[in-house]
Formats: C-alpha cells, sequence, structure tokens
C-alpha cells in the first residue's frame, strides 16, 4: 500500500484546499457558460429563453450518464490506489474511451427520435417546440465531446490531477462564450443561427475540453475479456451518482410540468433560478468533487476516522460557502432575474420563488453531500436511497401538494424538502458509524 499517498497522510482541509481551486475555477467558468448561454439567448427571443428552461433537464440526464460513468471509473481507481494496486487503477482508466462512445450513441439516437415529442408535452407554444427540438437535437446528438471529456476528467481526478480538468473546462467554456454572440447574431459575416447557434457554440466547448483532457489521461484498454468485470465494478459504483443526477433531471420536469399549469413565465423563473443555481452551487459541487477519491482511497485503506474527518470538513466549507448564495436569493432577487429578462411577470414570479429557495441553500449543503459519502465508501443503496427520497418523495408530490394553495406556496417545497432529506442523511449516517464501531471497516453493502 501506497502509505505516502496525500490521500491517506496530509491534512484534509490541506489536501480540500489544494484539491477545490482548480475544480472551482472550472465550475465557475463552466457556470458562466450556461450564463452566457441565457443571456445570448433571452436577448435574441424570449422563446428561446423558455426554451433553454425546458431543454436543461435533458441536458441535466446527459450529463447524468457522463459524469456517472466518470465517478465510478474515479472511485474504482482510488479505491486501487488505496490498496497499492496501480496497474489494476490503470486497467479500468482504460476502459473509459469505449464505454463514452457507447453511451454517447445511445443517448443520441434517442433523443433525436423523441424530442419533437419532449417539446409538445412541455409547451403549448409552437415557437417555443421548435426552439426546443432544434436545440435539443444539436446538443444531444453532438454531444460525443461531453462524455468523452467527463470521463476522463474523473481519471484525472482520481490520481490528484485537477489542474487539466481546470485548464480544458476553461479552454471550452471560452470557446461557447465567444462563440455564442458570433452564431447567434450572425456577426463578422458568419450567418444568423439564433437558437441553434447557441447549440453549436456549446458541442463546441465540449469538444475543445473534450481534446484536452483525453491528450493527458488516456490509457491502453484492458483485454476484451476483462471488460464484463471492469464495466460492472463500475457501474455499480456509478450508478448512485447517475441515479442522483438523473432524478434531477425527473424532478425538474416534474417541477416544469406542475408551473406550466399556472403560465410560461413561471417555467421561466424556474429556470432562471437553475442557471444562477449554478454559479452559487461552485463551492458545494467542487466539494462533492474532491471527497470522493479522499473518503474512498481512505474507506479502502481502513482509515474510517479520515473518512469522518474529510465530510465533516467539506460541510464546514460548503456551509460557510453557500451562505454567500442565501444573502444574493434574499437580498436581490429582483436584479438577477434582470440579467436575463425584461419580462415583468418573469421578475415578479422570480424573485418570490427566489427568497423562498434561498432559505433552502443551507440545509442543502448536507442533503447533497451525504449520498457522495455513501457513494465513495461503497455503499450505494444508502446514497440511492437519499436521492430518492429527496427528488421522488419529496419534491415533485410536495411540489404538487403546495402549488394547490397557489404559485407562491409552491416555491416552499425547496427549503421543506432539503430539510427533511438532511434529517434523512444524519439517520443514515449515524446508523454507518454505529456499525463501523461495532464491526470495524468491514461493511459493505
Amino acid at each position: 500500500m501506497e502509505a505516502t499517498h496525500p490521500f491517506g497522510t496530509e491534512k484534509i482541509s490541506k489536501i480540500l484546499f489544494k484539491m477545490a481551486p482548480p475544480v472551482m475555477l472550472a465550475q465557475l467558468i463552466q457556470a458562466l457558460y450556461n450564463i452566457v448561454d441565457s443571456l445570448f439567448v433571452g436577448r435574441y427571443a424570449e422563446s428561446g429563453l423558455t426554451a433553454l428552461s425546458i431543454i436543461y433537464p435533458i441536458q441535466l440526464l446527459m450529463i447524468a450518464l457522463a459524469v456517472g460513468t466518470g465517478v465510478g471509473i474515479n472511485t474504482a481507481i482510488s479505491a486501487k490506489l488505496g490498496l497499492g494496486q496501480k496497474e489494476q487503477a490503470d486497467a479500468y482508466a482504460g476502459t473509459a474511451m469505449p464505454i463514452a462512445i457507447c453511451l454517447w450513441f445511445l443517448f443520441a439516437v434517442i433523443c433525436w427520435f423523441l424530442m419533437p415529442f419532449y417539446g409538445r408535452i412541455s409547451t403549448p407554444s409552437a415557437t417555443v417546440i421548435q426552439d426546443v427540438t432544434i436545440y435539443g437535437r444539436i446538443v444531444c446528438v453532438c454531444s460525443l465531446g461531453l462524455f468523452l471529456e467527463s470521463v476522463w476528467t474523473k481519471v484525472l481526478q482520481a490520481n490528484g490531477d485537477m489542474k487539466t480538468p481546470m485548464f480544458a473546462q476553461i479552454a471550452g467554456a471560452l470557446t461557447n462564450i465567444l462563440l455564442d454572440p458570433l452564431l447567434i447574431f450572425g456577426m463578422f459575416g458568419l450567418p444568423e443561427m439564433g437558437i441553434a447557434g447557441a447549440a453549436v457554440a456549446t458541442v463546441a466547448g465540449q469538444c475543445v475540453a473534450a481534446v484536452i483532457v483525453v491528450k493527458k489521461a488516456f490509457r491502453k484498454s484492458p483485454p476484451l475479456q476483462k471488460y464484463p468485470f471492469y464495466v460492472a465494478q463500475i457501474f455499480r459504483l456509478g450508478i448512485p451518482n447517475m441515479l442522483m443526477q438523473s432524478a434531477y433531471t425527473f424532478y425538474i420536469m416534474g417541477l416544469n410540468l406542475i408551473l406550466a399549469t399556472f403560465s410560461d413565465q413561471a417555467v421561466t423563473a424556474l429556470g432562471l433560478y437553475y442557471k444562477w443555481q449554478t454559479f452559487f452551487f461552485i463551492p458545494l459541487g467542487a466539494m462533492q468533487t474532491c471527497i470522493v477519491p479522499i473518503v474512498s482511497y481512505n474507506y479502502a485503506a481502513g482509515n474510517i476516522e479520515r473518512c469522518k474527518k474529510t465530510l465533516s470538513t467539506a460541510v464546514v466549507f460548503g456551509l460557510a460557502l453557500m451562505a454567500v448564495g442565501t444573502f444574493c436569493f434574499e437580498l436581490i432577487p429582483a436584479p438577477m432575474l434582470r440579467v436575463f429578462t425584461s419580462d415583468s411577470l418573469v421578475v415578479e414570479i422570480g424573485q418570490v420563488g427566489f427568497r423562498f429557495i434561498g432559505i433552502s441553500f443551507l440545509p442543502m449543503v448536507t442533503s447533497l453531500i451525504f449520498p457522495v459519502f455513501f457513494q465513495a465508501v461503497g455503499h450505494g443503496l444508502k446514497s440511492s436511497a437519499l436521492t430518492i427520497i429527496r427528488t421522488v418523495v419529496l419534491f415533485v408530490p410536495l411540489g404538487y401538494l403546495f402549488a394547490k394553495f397557489g404559485l407562491t406556496w409552491f416555491w416552499l417545497t425547496f427549503p421543506v424538502t432539503e430539510i427533511i432529506t438532511t434529517l434523512v442523511g444524519v439517520g443514515f449516517y449515524r446508523w454507518f458509524m454505529v456499525k463501523q464501531d461495532k464491526m470495524g471497516n468491514t461493511d459493505n453493502q
């Protein structure tokens, strides 16, 4: 075993401070990616902004498949490194390319045929349906760059390389930001593509990022006969993350359908929240990314105390930084909304919603970090259960229930859901630690 590996020896806060900034910078650029898309599309046409809100859950589903697979590879590599089995770790890394290509192909084919139907069930507006179909088909069918970048990024992160993914995301985001106005509005002699231009700019940025990480992370594929075992292990470890991310897709889709019974402006307001969410959730996303290899390494090495310390440190950092998001959502919701839209009804609806949602940010830290912790220690059942409770059992049913009392009451769904999920997560964690105390670090579920 590599006892000198920093994951097993350095102070946890020092490791997180070293690993988190590159991840946060990359996610900051990724947030600007999304915000700039919405900013330019909103200036081009309000229907396009609504279309982006509708297509957002499908993009989340695509990201769930790609990142979830990458997390499975990441966790397997980290565990093997924790046992000192570098050759086995490289073999898991070598499966990244073929798995990513297969997932991309399946997703692209399905989305090409289903996108018009998805648009029709999401809105009665023919213009918005057309925008959903155009944008959705481009970003899904041309998403190979996203799949490749996601899995190879996780390979690099499992080996402690946070800088290369950061540079890749920055390069991809800058490509997207540069191309957005050129292609949407047809500047400098380029054709005016409208919302299609935003989609092309997005996939171009993903391809640039993919080239950078693949060049640095590529590993030779293992023998073909070993693929069934490796793939089974990767998906066993990655499915909780896929479920967590996929559940976001379905609950956002469900919330969109509930809000559509009030107005398209209500749907747009929720979509603008998720655009801002990607920006304010950077610290939390960084903590989720960084703790997986650390916890997985130390759990495999039998050091449960470092696993506990990693979780508590991540939660403290997350709470401190997410407080900034709460502050902004409570005090300046209207200016945040006006960045994207001049529609007074969207602003009126959104500022009420933002204030309710802002309350949920602090309990959201623990409701989202607990599933990642359980995933990292191989307790997929607990991780998946927390995700299902949050997104299936609570979010949409509570949204439907509160909507019966009016649109303002609907927004109460967010803080109530996060508080309940956190309480359940605390119960699971205490149960897990009691079993560790009784049985030692041998409990596998």
